[in-house]
């Protein structure tokens, strides 16, 4: 079942649970998130990075609608971090069901000219789109960089964001970092800001960053409004930990012997995650949903 953003969190944030976003780099990471969302019958959200698709390619796009289409459970098709209104056409194009235009390292006003410029040309087409405000830190190992200085989201600047730009959802900035951190770093989210901002703002908030933080944190992060969490480099991880065994331990050169292991890897950090955001058995709550026959019946101007 292939839906939107927009639809896929309205669920999550009034049954108070989080979807995981998972960056797909090729189409065994694929494979592991659909086979396990549909394992765990939770929804799940395929998440891709601009320089992923210059890797995949556009034509990749095909064959993930189509498995996505032919699933039991509600997936999600997202540009992550898209950085110009080509990126967000291209995606419209290729055929994701939802966008994210990332103007945070832009000042204010910029930010909230590209943002709605963004969401007007998408929710043309019938597709979602995410903002941010706030900048996430980086850890240095990790393809979506960051900043080495993190600027939280302010509260009420973001209440004026979501009024301004009319996003579906709001990525919040709150001390996470992309990648994983460095064993003398303990990430520490800012809570205080985030249940501020919850009250302010009416719409589904996202958390991107989210590999290796504290479990307790993570959750409650949850209950306080966030829905949507953005996993890549814990799933990559261990992914590519089990590649590098069976590399350094055989001389197999046939895919179909050397990934199969490291799937199931990216398959328990997948479930782990799906259980700690509570999604697990969620993907009930979406019968009768199907997004691409109103996609269908909607014009695109591109």
């Amino acid at each position: 079942m292939l839906i939107t953003m927009k639809e896929l969190l309205k669920a999550a944030k009034e049954h108070k649970f989080a979807v995981g976003a998972f960056n797909v780099a090729d189409s065994t990471f694929l494979r592991a998130v659909i086979e396990e969302a549909e394992h765990s019958n939770s929804p799940a959200i395929i998440a891709i990075h601009p320089t992923e698709l210059e890797f995949l390619t556009d034509e990749f796009l095909a064959y993930a609608r189509q498995r996505a289409l032919a699933s039991h459970v509600p997936l999600v098709i997202h540009l992550d971090h898209g950085g110009s209104i080509a990126d967000i056409i291209r995606a419209i194009k290729c055929g994701f069901t939802s966008v994210m235009i990332d103007g945070s390292l832009l000042p204010y006003e910029e930010n909230v000219a590209l943002t709605k410029q963004a969401v007007e040309i998408a929710h043309a087409a019938s597709v979602s789109v995410e903002g941010e405000l706030g900048t996430i830190g980086q850890t240095g190992n990790s393809i979506e960089g960051g900043v080495s200085v993190v600027t939280y989201t302010d509260p009420a600047q973001a209440q004026d964001f979501v009024a301004r730009t009319g996003i579906d959802t709001l990525a919040v900035a709150i001390g996470t970092a992309h990648g994983i951190y460095p064993k003398h770093i303990k990430p520490e989210l800012q809570m205080d800001i985030l249940k501020e901002i919850s009250q302010l703002v009416d719409i589904p908030l996202v958390l991107h960053g989210g590999s290796a933080n504290p479990d307790q944190e993570v959750s409650d992060s949850v209950q306080l409004g966030i829905c949507k969490i953005n996993i890549s480099s814990d799933m990559k991880h261990a992914y590519f930990k089990k590649a590098r065994e069976i590399l350094s331990t055989t001389e197999l050169w046939d895919p179909n012997a050397i990934y199969p292991e490291c799937i199931t890897e990216a398959r328990n950090v997948i479930r782990y995650k799906m259980e700690l955001f509570h999604s697990v058995g969620k993907a009930d709550l979406y019968k009768g949903l199907r997004y691409e026959q109103r996609q269908a019946e909607s014009v695109s101007l591109y």
